[in-house]
């Protein structure tokens, strides 16, 4: 699914690219629509968590840490939360 590097996250391009492009990245790497992202975003400006580079490094672990086995096994192709579900594993993954 993916392709894990050595690399300092701060140092990865797309973690520069301009909103739009960084949303097509995420959602070719998760597959996740614009409501979830811009949901999940949000969630983390209204946190606290002002800074994009931050917020979007904050981002991309929440979708690692949100990612179902069965979406890594290609088993499915979303990520899924369910009614409430996002909010439940935003707090989940700001409490570990």
């Amino acid at each position: 699914m993916k392709e894990k590097k050595n690399t300092r996250l701060e140092e990865m391009e797309y973690l520069h690219l301009p909103d739009r492009k960084f949303f097509q990245w995420c959602q070719q790497q998760y597959s996740l629509n614009k409501g979830v992202y811009n949901t999940i975003d949000n969630w983390f400006y209204e946190y606290g968590i002002i800074h994009i580079l931050n917020r979007r490094i904050n981002l991309l672990a929440f979708l690692e840490f949100a990612t179902s086995p069965e979406q890594e096994a290609g088993k499915t192709k979303f990520i899924k939360f369910g009614n409430g579900g996002l909010t439940k594993k935003l707090q989940e993954f700001i409490a570990r």
